[in-house]
């Protein structure tokens, strides 16, 4: 039977330590690359890219740029959270052996987009949706996403030769996994707690979760 898409929801991870090393194969990442491609977008801009990185010498050279932020941040951190963050993996690069560079480009779709007109970063939004559905997907096909975020920006836009205009939005590390866990990493290392639902709805305005009279 095929799962719900509230279960791959919930299993959803930001794999980083569960790569098995083997690569997704071509067709199940076409697969998951169709499922990227057909995500809403502000009219029907499509301003995403995806760029397929598998040279090895590209995935070191962008996993010791994000060690050297890891460690910048890791230093910029109180000792008490610096302690809690050391255990804590942030990519997993040369491990899952295919990185996906998902880029931006604004223009797409020429100057006069139908809908962004006032709210102009729903092309951004637009190219964020195309991940999202392909991290849903991946999970589906039981392949692990991890999307690094430790990294300058301008150093990843060369590395990937990217023309003017074009933005880097994600590195997302994209293989095979041994398994999803049960608990978030940040979760499971003390980082930080998800918070509750009841904290995140609000009826009618803008208010407190003890002002809300609708959730009991």
């Amino acid at each position: 039977m095929t799962e719900s898409i509230y279960d791959v929801i919930r299993r959803r991870r930001d794999v980083r330590a569960e790569f098995t090393g083997e690569l997704v194969d071509d067709d199940t990442l076409m697969r998951i690359l169709d499922a990227a491609h057909r995500a809403p977008s502000v009219g029907n801009s499509q301003p995403w890219d995806f760029v397929i990185v598998r040279e090895r010498a590209t995935l070191e050279r962008f996993a010791a740029h994000v060690a050297q932020k890891r460690i910048e941040f890791h230093d910029s951190l109180p000792p008490e959270r610096a302690s809690t963050f050391e255990p804590i993996k942030i990519e997993g690069i040369t491990e899952s052996g295919t990185g996906i560079v998902v880029t931006h480009d604004d223009s797409r779709g020429g100057p006069q987009i139908l809908g962004r007109a006032t709210v102009p970063e729903t092309g951004l939004y637009s190219t964020i949706l195309a991940i999202q559905n392909l991290w849903l997907a991946a999970t589906a096909e039981g392949v692990g996403v991890g999307w690094v975020s430790f990294y300058d920006s301008p150093v990843l836009t060369e590395l990937m030769q990217l023309p003017a205009g074009i933005r880097p939005v994600a590195w997302l590390c994209v293989g095979p996994v041994r398994e999803f866990q049960e608990v978030p990493d940040l979760e499971r290392f003390g980082w930080r707690d998800r918070r509750p639902l009841s904290e995140a709805v609000h009826w009618e305005h803008y208010c407190s979760p003890t002002d809300s009279t609708h959730i009991s």
